[in-house]
């Protein structure tokens, strides 16, 4: 028989029937089977599967797992170019790019485990469907047999979820720029319109959200290095009113902002310090009632820069000890509980600060966010 990539010679019956024997008599593979929580399969040195755990033969949607025993992985689980040759899976020429056929042929020949990402088209009651693959091929050899252990992971839906994170990236940065043009036109041309200035200003911003996004997604929290420049107390304020102003949380409510700030600069990310005191004000106005106020104060001394944000609202004493803990929210829906968690993440892991509130019910809730002058 021809093949493109891996030998496609079959076990005979007694070699296959004797290869069971050992796998049916070893208790370690039998406690194997049982205990591994992901997907395994056991395959002899012609690729041909042994046996499978409960949890393969769901993925597989094979309700008896004799049916199975005797093909190999592609051929099992339906990938479109299993019986492209007689010689079956691995034989064909889109094997010899197959991450899991590379991936077993490797640990055979080198008698070492090997790891390789593998993408499949199956069929699938007549259609064709996609399904990602980390695949861990470990050969082991009992007596004179030489088996292989295929560890799968299904990260289809990671890998789905990672292809639409990129292509939403790459579309909604066009999108911005485009925004961020043609506001700037207007702004240059009507620079004492205040709804224009705002538009532009928020077009900018969201251009560096999504940039500290993007970066956060590839670097990661501890690698994530701010964008740190000089910047003044009076150039925090002005982005956070222009911010807040239009916020749905602030309607029917008041920003109080302290007249007398310190006129200092200090070095830091600006768009990480807005992000922090927005979340604070947001927060502070979701918690408040309609008419009420929120203030926003600035103080500093030859160390340190804090801002704090006031509300009239105590926080229950049951739910102040969780207010930064990830996840958790008081409004009981799913994807809340991230804005005072990404205060504290953003303020103290990545700019060096320090967040923190205090609450009691003669005074209200005040949350504060210092930083090293």
């Amino acid at each position: 028989m021809d093949t493109f990539f891996a030998l496609p010679e079959r076990a005979s019956l007694d070699e296959f029937k004797n290869s069971l024997s050992i796998i049916n008599e070893n208790i370690i593979f039998n406690r194997m089977l049982l205990m591994v929580d992901g997907l395994l399969a056991i395959l002899n040195q012609h690729r041909q599967i042994l046996a499978v755990n409960d949890n393969l033969l769901q993925l597989l949607g094979v309700e008896d797992k004799e049916t199975i025993l005797g093909l190999r992985p592609g051929e099992a689980i339906g990938c479109i170019h299993s019986g492209e040759m007689s010689g079956g899976c691995g034989t064909s020429e889109f094997c010899a790019s197959c991450g899991a056929a590379i991936a077993i042929v490797s640990a055979l020949a080198e008698d070492n485990p090997v790891e390789r990402m593998c993408a499949l088209v199956v069929s699938k009651n007549g259609s064709p469907k996609e399904i990602y693959f980390r695949v861990r091929a470990y050969p082991v050899t009992i007596g004179n047999q030489k088996l292989i252990l295929l560890f799968l992971q299904d990260v289809t839906s990671h890998q789905q979820w990672t292809l639409v994170e990129k292509v939403f990236f790459h579309d909604i940065s066009n999108i911005i720029q485009i925004l961020i043009s043609a506001s700037q036109i207007l702004a240059d041309q009507q620079p004492f319109n205040n709804l224009i200035q705002t538009i532009n200003k928020m077009a900018v911003q969201l251009s560096n959200e999504v940039t500290i996004q993007q970066s956060l997604i590839k670097t990661g929290m501890p690698n994530f290095k701010p964008l740190m420049q000089k910047i003044s107390i009076s150039q925090v304020i002005y982005d956070i009113r222009h911010t807040i102003s239009n916020h749905p949380a602030s309607h029917d409510k008041k920003l109080i902002i302290s007249e007398h700030v310190p006129n200092i600069t200090f070095a830091s990310d600006l768009s990480l310090v807005c992000r922090v005191l927005v979340n604070m004000l947001i927060n502070a106005f979701e918690a408040s009632n309609a008419g009420d106020a929120v203030n926003l104060s600035v103080e500093a001394d030859k160390k340190r820069i804090v801002f704090k944000v006031r509300n009239m609202q105590p926080i229950d004493p049951i739910v102040a000890r969780r207010v930064f803990q990830r996840n958790f929210s008081t409004k009981g829906e799913w994807g809340r509980g991230f804005g005072t968690y990404s205060m504290k993440l953003l303020g103290e892991k990545i700019l060096g600060g320090n967040v923190s509130f205090t609450s009691l019910e003669s005074e209200g809730t005040t949350f504060w966010f210092s930083l090293p002058f």
